[in-house]
């Protein structure tokens, strides 16, 4: 069974992902914003 919208994880990494945005300038720019709220990119397991 198929459930609506469900995103494969790596479709979902290559578009939100870290490196996606570190590719773009405007990516890099909103994770500098994120790390000043301190808010941690990668969550602790």
């Amino acid at each position: 069974m198929h459930y609506p919208r469900r995103v494969s994880n790596v479709k979902r990494v290559r578009k939100f992902g870290f490196r996606a945005r570190m590719k773009t300038s405007l990516g890099r720019k909103m994770i500098s914003r994120k790390r000043r709220l301190g808010r941690r990119l990668t969550p602790k397991k």
